[in-house]
């Protein structure tokens, strides 16, 4: 299966062309306790033993507050860290506890740690299971990446007013969707931890060999598993930084149904362009989090929006059901910038 803009789908031991560089976002209302608890994992240093020497590991990770995890997967231990579980897309019937944000300018504050600023997208399914994917959820992720940034793209724009230190922002070239690829070198775990999707991630980061704040790797894991308790843990997707590189953890979010906006928009497959944009958005404002980009109260420009004003964005690709993101210049939510 190729992407739509150019970037080929590729299994395991096979290597695919990058398609052109660039943006894009989306947004959830999540809730503020629920986001804190979460998130928990960053508030201080942890060390983990060593797998193969069962000796103490001290590193910047822990410094900073984050977890380092040895994880053995694809014949080899990988090192990854942890720091918690940022832009937690809250299932939509959690919605009558969320909180919702006034619409007033000037929420997100910058917190001099880096933006992407040539954000792209690598979209990994985590599994054999997806050699069989009836209800086309990767052609419809790639074609969704492969519009963002591209041409008719004034949704992912409104990120590049956010900039860092250099006073650089984000910036939309072409497509931002730098490749696919099946891993179906075996089974993805019915109950992943979170180290074991940070390693997952890492294992796709060494296929395209990538790495850096630029580079947004998602974990999309198969139907009927539970990456991270999914979804029973009331959320629908979330994103960290393993280290390395910027990733999400994408759950089969159809197996949530209408929690995880199933039918909100247009069809069965919203809540993957809606949820997977939110998680987009808050990635190129705040790949490290929480350095970049982040409201007074600890939410990112999805979670200022998540779940309001739903609507559809017209693609080269297709059209495609989103969020609003937020968007300091316009003190609010927005659809384009």
């Amino acid at each position: 299966m190729l992407n739509h803009n150019g970037a080929g789908n590729t299994r395991a031991g096979r290597t695919t062309p990058r398609s052109r560089r660039t943006v894009a976002g989306l947004c959830t209302i999540a809730l503020v306790a629920f986001g804190a608890s979460m998130s928990a994992g960053a508030a201080s240093a942890h060390v983990v033993s060593d797998a193969a020497t069962n000796t103490p590991t001290h590193n910047s990770a822990a410094a900073a507050g984050g977890t380092v995890h040895y994880v053995h997967t694809h014949g080899r231990t990988l090192r990854v860290e942890t720091h918690g579980r940022y832009g937690v897309v809250a299932q939509h019937g959690a919605r009558s506890q969320a909180k919702v944000r006034p619409q007033a300018g000037g929420d997100l504050i910058y917190n001099g740690g880096p933006v992407e600023h040539n954000p792209t997208v690598y979209l990994v399914f985590w599994g054999n299971q997806w050699d069989s994917d009836g209800n086309g959820v990767q052609q419809y992720l790639q074609g969704f990446f492969g519009g963002l940034g591209g041409s008719g793209d004034n949704w992912s724009t409104i990120m590049t007013q956010y900039t860092d230190s250099s006073g650089a922002g984000p910036s939309f070239n072409g497509s931002v969707l730098g490749g696919t690829w099946v891993d179906d070198s075996g089974s993805a775990p019915a109950n992943a931890s979170q180290s074991d999707i940070a390693a997952e991630a890492q294992v796709g980061a060494q296929h395209f060999g990538v790495s850096g704040p630029d580079a947004d790797v998602f974990v999309v894991s198969p139907s009927g598993t539970s990456p991270d308790g999914f979804p029973n843990s009331g959320f629908c997707a979330w994103h960290d930084w393993n280290g390395t590189t910027a990733y999400t953890n994408m759950p089969y979010v159809l197996d949530a149904g209408s929690g995880c906006g199933a039918d909100s928009v247009q069809n069965q497959l919203d809540g993957f362009s809606i949820v997977g944009g939110h998680e987009y958005a808050e990635a190129v404002t705040d790949p490290e989090p929480s350095s970049g980009w982040v409201a007074s109260d600890g939410e990112e420009n999805g979670d200022l929006c998540a779940w309001q004003g739903l609507t559809t964005l017209s693609l080269s690709t297709g059209t495609y059901a989103i969020q609003p993101t937020w968007s300091n210049n316009a003190g609010g939510c927005a659809t384009s910038g």
